[in-house]
Protein backbone atom coordinates (compact mmCIF):
# COMPACT_ATOMS: atom_id res chain seq x y z
CA UNK A 1 0.00 0.00 0.00
CA UNK A 2 2.66 2.38 0.68
CA UNK A 3 4.22 2.25 -2.86
CA UNK A 4 0.93 2.67 -4.12
CA UNK A 5 0.64 5.88 -2.08
CA UNK A 6 4.41 7.25 -3.26
CA UNK A 7 3.15 6.49 -6.94
CA UNK A 8 0.11 8.83 -6.85
CA UNK A 9 2.05 11.49 -5.77
CA UNK A 10 4.75 11.44 -8.65
CA UNK A 11 5.06 14.60 -10.57
CA UNK A 12 4.47 16.86 -7.55
CA UNK A 13 6.96 19.95 -6.59
CA UNK A 14 9.18 17.86 -4.94
CA UNK A 15 10.20 14.28 -4.94
CA UNK A 16 8.65 12.01 -2.28
CA UNK A 17 9.92 8.09 -2.01
CA UNK A 18 9.10 5.50 0.52
CA UNK A 19 12.74 5.94 1.98
CA UNK A 20 11.91 9.36 2.83
CA UNK A 21 8.46 8.64 4.23
CA UNK A 22 10.35 5.99 6.60
CA UNK A 23 12.69 9.02 7.82
CA UNK A 24 10.46 10.79 8.75
CA UNK A 25 8.56 8.31 10.63
CA UNK A 26 11.95 7.51 12.16
CA UNK A 27 11.99 11.31 12.98
CA UNK A 28 9.16 12.04 14.44
CA UNK A 29 8.55 8.73 16.59
CA UNK A 30 12.15 10.02 18.05
CA UNK A 31 10.93 13.39 18.89
CA UNK A 32 7.53 12.92 19.77
CA UNK A 33 7.20 9.38 20.09
CA UNK A 34 3.98 9.70 17.09
CA UNK A 35 3.55 6.70 15.54
CA UNK A 36 2.23 7.63 11.54
CA UNK A 37 1.31 5.08 9.59
CA UNK A 38 1.38 4.36 5.80
CA UNK A 39 -1.69 6.09 5.05
CA UNK A 40 -0.29 9.28 6.28
CA UNK A 41 1.69 9.98 3.03
CA UNK A 42 -0.04 12.76 1.66
CA UNK A 43 -0.51 14.63 4.91
CA UNK A 44 2.92 14.18 5.32
CA UNK A 45 4.36 15.09 2.10
CA UNK A 46 1.68 18.34 2.49
CA UNK A 47 3.06 19.30 5.35
CA UNK A 48 6.94 19.45 5.20
CA UNK A 49 6.72 20.74 1.37
CA UNK A 50 5.86 23.71 3.23
CA UNK A 51 9.64 23.31 5.38
CA UNK A 52 11.62 22.84 1.88
CA UNK A 53 10.23 25.91 0.83
CA UNK A 54 10.99 27.35 3.82
CA UNK A 55 14.81 26.27 4.43
CA UNK A 56 15.61 26.46 0.54
CA UNK A 57 15.94 22.82 0.13
CA UNK A 58 15.39 21.36 -3.15
CA UNK A 59 14.33 17.50 -1.89
CA UNK A 60 13.68 15.54 1.58
CA UNK A 61 16.39 13.96 1.74
CA UNK A 62 18.69 16.58 1.75
CA UNK A 63 15.78 18.47 4.34
CA UNK A 64 16.17 15.39 6.25
CA UNK A 65 19.51 15.07 6.54
CA UNK A 66 20.07 18.76 7.11
CA UNK A 67 17.43 18.08 10.08
CA UNK A 68 19.26 15.72 11.65
CA UNK A 69 22.49 17.32 11.40
CA UNK A 70 21.14 20.53 13.53
CA UNK A 71 19.94 20.89 17.21
CA UNK A 72 18.72 24.16 15.90
CA UNK A 73 15.12 25.57 15.74
CA UNK A 74 13.79 24.11 12.93
CA UNK A 75 13.09 20.58 14.91
CA UNK A 76 10.51 22.58 16.43
CA UNK A 77 8.90 23.52 13.08
CA UNK A 78 9.14 19.82 12.09
CA UNK A 79 7.35 18.55 14.94
CA UNK A 80 4.95 21.33 14.36
CA UNK A 81 4.19 20.62 10.98
CA UNK A 82 3.32 17.06 11.83
CA UNK A 83 1.08 17.52 14.78
CA UNK A 84 -2.63 17.97 14.60
CA UNK A 85 -4.43 20.27 16.63
CA UNK A 86 -8.17 19.40 16.41
CA UNK A 87 -10.87 21.01 18.83
CA UNK A 88 -13.47 23.53 20.18
CA UNK A 89 -14.60 24.40 23.58
CA UNK A 90 -16.60 22.22 25.47
CA UNK A 91 -15.49 19.23 23.18
CA UNK A 92 -16.78 15.87 24.63
CA UNK A 93 -18.91 17.78 26.72
CA UNK A 94 -19.87 15.08 29.41
CA UNK A 95 -16.24 15.02 30.57
CA UNK A 96 -17.11 18.49 31.83
CA UNK A 97 -19.99 17.75 33.76
CA UNK A 98 -17.99 15.14 35.72
CA UNK A 99 -15.28 17.40 35.99
CA UNK A 100 -17.79 20.01 37.49
CA UNK A 101 -19.10 16.99 40.11
CA UNK A 102 -15.82 16.11 41.02
CA UNK A 103 -14.90 19.58 41.98
CA UNK A 104 -18.11 19.92 43.71
CA UNK A 105 -17.81 16.78 45.46
CA UNK A 106 -13.74 17.23 46.90
CA UNK A 107 -12.47 19.28 49.72
CA UNK A 108 -9.42 20.79 48.27
CA UNK A 109 -7.06 21.72 51.06
CA UNK A 110 -4.55 24.38 49.38
CA UNK A 111 -7.09 24.47 45.62
CA UNK A 112 -7.03 22.11 42.95
CA UNK A 113 -4.62 21.62 40.40
CA UNK A 114 -5.43 20.66 36.89
CA UNK A 115 -2.78 19.83 33.92
CA UNK A 116 -4.31 20.29 30.68
CA UNK A 117 -1.20 18.30 28.53
CA UNK A 118 -2.83 19.08 25.17
CA UNK A 119 -3.72 22.62 24.88
CA UNK A 120 -3.91 22.59 21.70
CA UNK A 121 -5.28 26.65 20.69
CA UNK A 122 -6.47 26.77 24.15
CA UNK A 123 -10.12 25.85 23.57
CA UNK A 124 -9.69 22.76 25.95
CA UNK A 125 -7.60 24.87 29.20
CA UNK A 126 -10.01 28.05 28.68
CA UNK A 127 -13.23 25.62 29.14
CA UNK A 128 -11.30 23.70 31.82
CA UNK A 129 -10.96 27.23 33.70
CA UNK A 130 -14.21 28.03 33.27
CA UNK A 131 -15.81 25.05 34.67
CA UNK A 132 -13.29 25.36 37.59
CA UNK A 133 -14.40 28.71 38.17
CA UNK A 134 -18.10 27.82 38.10
CA UNK A 135 -17.65 24.72 40.53
CA UNK A 136 -15.28 26.07 42.81
CA UNK A 137 -17.14 29.54 43.51
CA UNK A 138 -14.29 32.09 41.94
CA UNK A 139 -10.85 31.66 40.63
CA UNK A 140 -8.87 31.52 43.67
CA UNK A 141 -9.31 27.95 44.21
CA UNK A 142 -7.38 26.64 41.45
CA UNK A 143 -4.62 26.38 38.92
CA UNK A 144 -4.00 25.20 35.86
CA UNK A 145 -1.65 24.17 33.22
CA UNK A 146 -1.57 24.09 29.76
CA UNK A 147 0.65 22.46 27.56
CA UNK A 148 2.12 21.34 24.34
CA UNK A 149 3.95 20.20 21.85
CA UNK A 150 3.55 22.81 19.56
CA UNK A 151 5.05 25.89 20.05
CA UNK A 152 3.05 27.62 17.15
CA UNK A 153 -0.65 26.45 19.04
CA UNK A 154 0.38 27.21 22.56
CA UNK A 155 1.35 30.95 21.43
CA UNK A 156 -2.59 31.18 19.77
CA UNK A 157 -3.76 29.78 22.97
CA UNK A 158 -1.66 32.08 25.16
CA UNK A 159 -3.52 35.20 23.40
CA UNK A 160 -6.79 34.06 24.06
CA UNK A 161 -8.27 35.65 20.98
CA UNK A 162 -11.15 34.03 18.79
CA UNK A 163 -13.34 34.35 15.82
CA UNK A 164 -16.86 34.88 17.82
CA UNK A 165 -18.51 31.82 15.31
CA UNK A 166 -16.03 29.50 17.46
CA UNK A 167 -17.67 30.25 20.49
CA UNK A 168 -20.91 28.94 19.53
CA UNK A 169 -20.82 25.86 21.82
CA UNK A 170 -20.91 28.50 24.84
CA UNK A 171 -24.32 29.92 26.49
CA UNK A 172 -24.96 33.31 26.62
CA UNK A 173 -24.08 33.70 30.52
CA UNK A 174 -20.48 32.21 29.82
CA UNK A 175 -19.67 34.53 27.39
CA UNK A 176 -20.53 37.43 28.83
CA UNK A 177 -18.67 36.33 32.02
CA UNK A 178 -15.23 34.89 30.01
CA UNK A 179 -15.29 37.15 27.08
CA UNK A 180 -14.81 40.03 26.09
CA UNK A 181 -16.08 41.11 22.13
CA UNK A 182 -14.09 43.07 19.69
CA UNK A 183 -15.28 46.50 18.78
CA UNK A 184 -14.35 48.31 15.36
CA UNK A 185 -11.48 46.44 13.29
CA UNK A 186 -12.11 43.53 15.65
CA UNK A 187 -15.33 43.28 15.17
CA UNK A 188 -16.19 39.89 14.55
CA UNK A 189 -13.63 38.64 17.26
CA UNK A 190 -13.64 37.84 21.31
CA UNK A 191 -10.86 38.02 23.99
CA UNK A 192 -10.90 35.50 26.96
CA UNK A 193 -11.14 37.76 29.82
CA UNK A 194 -7.44 38.68 31.47
CA UNK A 195 -8.88 37.17 35.02
CA UNK A 196 -9.61 34.34 33.54
CA UNK A 197 -6.28 34.11 31.00
CA UNK A 198 -3.73 34.68 34.03
CA UNK A 199 -4.77 31.47 35.93
CA UNK A 200 -3.48 29.49 33.20
CA UNK A 201 0.47 29.37 32.90
CA UNK A 202 0.92 28.00 29.20
CA UNK A 203 3.94 25.71 28.60
CA UNK A 204 6.08 23.49 26.40
CA UNK A 205 5.78 19.98 27.75
CA UNK A 206 6.87 16.63 25.33
CA UNK A 207 5.24 14.05 27.03
CA UNK A 208 7.45 12.11 25.70
CA UNK A 209 10.97 13.35 27.11
CA UNK A 210 12.01 12.86 30.89
CA UNK A 211 12.16 16.30 31.64
CA UNK A 212 8.41 17.65 32.69
CA UNK A 213 8.66 20.45 34.90
CA UNK A 214 6.27 19.98 37.68
CA UNK A 215 6.68 20.01 41.00
CA UNK A 216 3.00 19.36 42.71
CA UNK A 217 1.04 16.44 41.98
CA UNK A 218 -2.45 17.13 40.01
CA UNK A 219 -5.99 16.05 40.67
CA UNK A 220 -7.26 16.73 37.46
CA UNK A 221 -5.43 15.94 34.44
CA UNK A 222 -6.48 16.26 30.57
CA UNK A 223 -4.88 13.95 28.13
CA UNK A 224 -7.67 13.77 24.93
CA UNK A 225 -6.90 12.64 21.75
CA UNK A 226 -2.79 12.17 22.19
CA UNK A 227 -2.35 8.36 22.65
CA UNK A 228 -3.76 7.57 19.73
CA UNK A 229 -0.66 8.57 18.12
CA UNK A 230 1.29 6.82 20.16
CA UNK A 231 2.25 3.00 20.16
CA UNK A 232 1.55 0.89 22.82
CA UNK A 233 5.00 1.23 24.42
CA UNK A 234 5.08 4.63 24.10
CA UNK A 235 1.63 4.97 25.56
CA UNK A 236 2.42 2.80 28.70
CA UNK A 237 5.70 5.03 28.95
CA UNK A 238 3.47 8.10 29.49
CA UNK A 239 0.64 6.76 31.53
CA UNK A 240 3.37 5.69 33.95
CA UNK A 241 4.85 9.23 33.83
CA UNK A 242 1.15 10.70 34.77
CA UNK A 243 0.39 8.41 37.10
CA UNK A 244 3.47 9.80 39.36
CA UNK A 245 2.63 13.11 39.10
CA UNK A 246 -0.75 12.64 40.05
CA UNK A 247 -2.48 12.62 43.22
CA UNK A 248 -4.37 8.97 44.45
CA UNK A 249 -7.99 9.02 43.55
CA UNK A 250 -7.45 12.04 40.97
CA UNK A 251 -9.26 11.55 37.49
CA UNK A 252 -7.71 11.51 34.17
CA UNK A 253 -9.69 12.53 30.97
CA UNK A 254 -8.94 10.41 27.99
CA UNK A 255 -10.57 10.92 24.04
CA UNK A 256 -13.49 8.93 23.08
CA UNK A 257 -11.21 6.82 21.00
CA UNK A 258 -8.50 5.88 23.50
CA UNK A 259 -8.87 2.56 26.29
CA UNK A 260 -6.24 1.49 28.82
CA UNK A 261 -7.63 -1.53 29.94
CA UNK A 262 -3.93 -2.91 30.08
CA UNK A 263 -2.82 0.02 32.47
CA UNK A 264 -5.71 -1.28 35.98
CA UNK A 265 -2.55 -1.13 37.77
CA UNK A 266 -2.16 2.65 37.44
CA UNK A 267 -5.72 3.63 36.64
CA UNK A 268 -9.17 2.37 37.25
CA UNK A 269 -11.82 3.08 34.81
CA UNK A 270 -14.55 5.68 36.56
CA UNK A 271 -17.12 6.15 33.41
CA UNK A 272 -16.83 7.02 30.00
CA UNK A 273 -13.41 7.67 28.95
CA UNK A 274 -12.79 8.85 32.68
CA UNK A 275 -9.98 7.45 34.64
CA UNK A 276 -9.30 7.16 38.57
CA UNK A 277 -5.47 7.20 39.64
CA UNK A 278 -4.89 4.11 41.74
Amino acid sequence: MASSSTDDMQGREFVWTNSDFEHVQKLIYQRAGISLHDGKHAMVYSRLSRRLRETGHQSFKDYLRWLESTEGPEWQEFVNALTTNLTSFFREGHHFQILSDYLKSEKFTGGCKIWCSAASTGEEPYSIAMTAVESLGGMKNFSLAASDIDSKVLHAAAQGIYRVDALKGIDQGRLQRFFLKGKAGNSGMARVKPELREKIDFLMVNLIKNDWPFRDSFDVVFCRNVMIYFDAATQRQVLERIHNVMKPGGLLFVGHAENFSDSRDLFALKGKTVYERV
